[in-house]
């Protein structure tokens, strides 16, 4: 087992930082949160007093970090400069390609093996340790960080070299964001034309238009137990951090010279969502109560 230092206690990263623990590694922690590192103290983490120190003897660095610019400050900025040589640097924040592609060759230059490695599941799958990971780098740095994945999650999938993780990721939550967006309205629209959601739940999650997004999501309270809308959206994945993957996708496509048109409408979307008051910290999938209120011309 390894010397872990994980820097970035969130959410997503506290369980996280817990699984590797109990997956027998030694985790030292930091964030720069004091609720987030008393949180991990009190889930038997030993906290650093900053990322720099969680750094010493480290084996592998693993990062949970909001955006691209935090990953260029903590990994150009502190960690390449003094995590031990030969560590692993593993990167699991989704962030912009080009900033997952310039942190991994400055990582290269200075000698470290590094992956960029997005995650999907939410917190839930984080708690449960059965994220599914997008992993980007060479064959070696790819081989040297799956033990360490899969203390994390249950699908750890190589897609090619730096920066390809990122892009696997954006293209699957673009592929979420709209259809999350367009069930919500059939569901709305469903229900202003007379038919029960339950009912509407019944035949569509059996038939062509069937998807993750009704399945295990369904945005409507009642079908699904599990799913946030039925636990007053309580989040499993914000609409704040929908929306900032959405602008990803958007700009990944402007980079590739590609047209996203559903995209760019779903992000218009949930930009527009995130302007109600409490919005943000809520399940994405609770756009469907704008959806639903919303009157058409």
């Amino acid at each position: 087992m390894a010397r872990i230092a994980f820097i970035g206690l969130g959410n997503m990263g506290l369980p996280m930082a817990r699984n590797l623990t109990a997956a027998g590694h030694e985790v030292s922690g930091f964030d720069v949160s004091t609720a987030a590192m008393a949180a991990f103290r009190a889930a038997g983490g030993a906290a650093a007093g900053g990322a720099a120190e969680c750094l010493a003897g480290a084996e592998a660095v693993v990062a949970m970090l909001p955006e691209g610019r935090h990953v260029r400050e903590v990994f150009g900025g502190t960690v390449i400069p003094n995590a031990p040589a030969g560590a692993l640097l593993v990167d699991c924040s989704t962030i912009d390609v080009d900033s997952a592609r310039a942190v991994a060759a400055q990582a290269e230059a200075a000698g470290f093996d590094m992956v960029d490695a997005p995650v999907s599941g939410g917190v839930g799958g984080a708690e449960a340790g059965t994220l599914t990971f997008m992993v980007g780098g060479s064959a070696g740095a790819f081989a040297r960080a799956r033990p360490v994945l899969e203390g994390m999650g249950r699908t750890i999938v190589h897609t090619g070299a730096a920066g390809t993780g990122q892009v696997a990721k954006i293209c699957n939550n673009m592929i979420l964001g709209s259809t999350m967006a367009v069930v919500c309205e059939s569901f709305a629209m469903g229900e202003k034309l007379g038919v029960d959601p339950q009912t509407l739940f019944d035949i569509v999650s059996t038939s062509s238009g069937q998807c993750w997004a009704i399945t295990t999501y369904c945005p409507v309270p009642g079908p699904v137990a599990t799913a946030p809308s039925s636990r007053d959206y309580r989040p499993g994945f914000t609409a704040a951090m929908m929306a900032k993957d959405l602008r990803l996708a958007q700009g990944a496509a402007r980079s590739a010279g590609q047209n996203a048109r559903v995209g760019a409408l779903a992000s218009a979307m949930f930009d527009e969502f995130l302007g109600e008051d409490g919005a943000a910290e809520l399940d994405c999938s609770a756009i469907y109560r704008k959806i639903a209120a919303d009157r058409g011309a």
